[in-house]
């Protein structure tokens, strides 16, 4: 086959396989893992309005602030404790509440202070305090540092494309969800004969076909809109990590969270977006089995919005946000971090929730108490100018 053909085929293939769920990185080969530990993280790209996550309903200033986005009184809302609850939408996170397996990280924040998603994001999940700091990302930086893991091929990603978060000089697969009807068994035959004279193109195809079983592709169906979207990220996340010879760590993404209007309350856009999202956790569970046991789930979110409501019924870039940690692994059933309070001279700037809980310290102490990665090397490689960030204690 002359050079040219073979870009083309190889180009071909590897764009027809991406768009029927296939595999984005290089290989899927992985090798057993010495930490038989799970780790997901969530990112909630838009800046989630954490006050209507999880509600300050016993706070005083509250309902004056929010106005017709006060949840005080909404129907089906899950108490917590005196001072917090869960939005209505939450039902499979105040399940996970109740049997302890739920930690709520409340007024928390990267060390960004301004607003703007782009460069929010990439603090986020570059790991370093400033935007444009750094081209890779901390989960990859963490996943050369697991033990016995070698960190090749540890991590998988889902997604349409690879998020900075898993950036970097470790190798990760990659999976995305199809947008074609599947092929059947005797078109993948023919294909596979085809090339099967064709080391590279024939190993491609392997590999693709490995990542959809994993993933559990075939099994998933056509869902369509933000729930099935979830639903079906999560279900192939599970199908990666409880493979004996998977990764041990995956990122996925949802999107839609920046509620600049007719965000709502108890119902509405907003609504809609945490009832996705609780469905996909629970999916992410039922789907993990017995490994639900051994995994921590860290979802986040750039920043948080304003106390206060806006002239088009919603709310604008804030900086206190909420981040969730759950999973068989947590030691739930409790809010962590110290409440700022929403008096005028308690906010951000006079508008947002001030932070008091650097995301940083979540983040690190998921990576040393659950993934037992050495803490002078979260210090000097994963997140290196966080030494003030300290860790957040007794998560798991």
């Amino acid at each position: 086959m002359d050079k040219r053909r073979r870009q083309l085929l190889q180009g071909s293939l590897a764009t027809g396989l991406a768009a029927c769920g296939g595999l984005l990185a290089p290989r899927v080969s992985f090798a057993a893992q010495g930490l038989d530990r799970r780790f997901v993280f969530v990112l909630l790209r838009g800046a989630l309005d954490g006050l209507a996550a999880v509600p300050p309903v016993g706070d005083p200033d509250y309902a004056r602030l929010r106005g017709e986005l006060d949840l005080s009184a909404a129907g089906g809302l899950h108490r917590l404790d005196g001072q917090f609850a869960l939005h209505p939408s939450l039902g499979f996170l105040a399940q996970q509440w109740n049997e302890r397996q739920l930690a709520v990280v409340h007024a928390v924040a990267t060390p960004y202070r301004e607003r703007s998603h782009f460069d929010a994001q990439d603090v986020l999940e570059s790991g370093f305090a400033r935007p444009h700091a750094a081209q890779s990302g901390w989960l990859n930086r963490a996943l050369a540092g697991l033990p016995a893991s070698g960190g090749r091929n540890a991590g998988v990603a889902l997604g349409a494309n690879l998020p900075l978060v898993m950036r970097g000089p470790t190798e990760v697969a990659s999976w995305s969800p199809g947008r074609l009807p599947d092929l059947d068994a005797d078109t993948l035959q023919r294909i596979a004969q085809m090339y099967g004279s064709d080391a590279l193109l024939s190993q491609r195809l392997a590999e693709a076909l490995a990542a959809d079983e994993m993933a559990g592709a075939q099994s998933m169906g056509g869902a369509r809109g933000p729930a099935g979207q979830v639903d079906q990220v999560a279900k192939a996340t599970a199908g990666f990590l409880v493979r004996p010879d998977g990764p041990r760590v995956a990122v996925f993404e949802t999107t839609g969270w920046d509620t600049h209007a007719n965000q709502g309350s108890d119902r509405g856009l907003l609504a809609l977006r945490l009832t996705a999202l609780d469905n996909g956790l629970r999916a992410l569970r039922e789907a993990l089995g017995e490994q639900w046991n051994s995994t921590v789930v860290l979802v986040a979110t750039e920043f948080g919005r304003t106390v206060a409501i806006n002239g088009t019924r919603g709310t604008d870039h804030g900086t206190g946000a909420v981040a969730f940690v759950l999973g068989g692994a947590v030691r739930g059933g409790r809010v962590m971090g110290k409440w700022p309070g929403l008096k005028p001279a308690q906010l951000h700037q006079g508008r947002d929730l001030a932070p008091t809980t650097d995301l940083r310290a979540v983040i690190k102490g998921v990576l040393r108490d659950h993934l037992q990665l050495p803490q002078n090397q979260i210090e000097s490689a994963v997140f290196p100018d966080s030494a003030a960030a300290g860790y957040l204690q007794g998560l798991v």
